[in-house]
């Protein structure tokens, strides 16, 4: 009986990485990935127009996350959205801080990010983005537009000295040109949000990486890159379920040969 009762226990222990294996990657169910916005600090709960959209954050008017107010603070040099200076290094060149607003755009306003909304325990927000496939085009211009742009960190997620209220240096942190700090378009994109975004080898207009820049005109190509990640993770899931329910019957036919003997 003692080995009948650790078999038992195997099996409820693969019951149990079952129910957490088949689970998609995103932290919200398969149903909740497509037009969602996140559960942050200025997001809306749910996705809807929004006319007046201001600046480089225009093309999710159709649909968007974010609210009017929300497009134009994010605008500014130092906004009150976070109290985060853009030119904590001195003067950030325009066309270097057009990409940080385009990137400040898709995080408030993008409702198809779903596929990689996680839960976090930060007391400003309750979900994140995490490994959003970046098109290798969008990446590539964000660094050619900001290698000679100076900065003083190459994770602006943590490690800034915030007494004055406002993001500055931290004590001894030198500034130094971006490509410095990100010697590569990857080491940019995916290091200075703590891997929010993963650089893809797919293009713009491929629909299977997220563009931060697109012509409202022509629709909103993310909309379809949601969709083929969301319906990959469902199909996943599906394979994750039907592998380990065979697993899962040979045990429990291991278990009855026991008993039987």
């Amino acid at each position: 009986m003692d080995m009948a009762w650790q078999m038992m226990q195997l099996l409820l222990l693969a019951l149990v990485t079952a129910s957490r294996s088949a689970q998609p990657r995103s932290s919200r169910a398969r149903t909740d990935l497509l037009n969602v916005c996140m559960n942050a600090k200025h997001h809306k709960a749910q996705p809807s127009p929004e006319d007046e959209l201001y600046g480089q954050c225009s093309p999710w008017k159709k649909n968007a996350c974010c609210t009017a107010n929300t497009s134009q603070e994010l605008h500014k040099d130092t906004s009150r959205l976070y109290n985060f200076n853009w030119d904590h290094c001195g003067k950030m060149e325009p066309a270097c801080k057009r990409h940080f607003i385009q990137d400040t755009c898709l995080y408030e306003c993008s409702p198809n990010l779903g596929p990689w909304i996680r839960q976090v325990n930060q007391s400003w927000r309750k979900e994140r983005f995490l490994d959003v496939p970046l098109c290798k085009e969008d990446c590539q211009r964000w660094w050619e537009d900001c290698h000679t742009s100076h900065t003083c960190k190459s994770n602006w997620h943590r490690g800034w000295d915030w007494t004055s209220g406002v993001n500055k240096c931290p004590a001894g942190a030198l500034c130094l040109t971006f490509e410095s700090y990100f010697p590569t378009p990857v080491a940019l994109c995916e290091g200075l949000w703590s891997h929010s975004y993963k650089v893809s080898n797919y293009s713009r207009g491929s629909g299977r990486c997220i563009q931060m820049w697109f012509d409202s005109a022509q629709g909103n190509p993310n909309e379809e890159v949601a969709r083929f990640y969301a319906a990959v993770m469902h199909v996943n899931a599906g394979e994750m379920l039907h592998g380990i329910g065979g697993l899962l019957l040979s045990l429990a036919l291991m278990l009855q040969f026991w008993l039987l003997g």
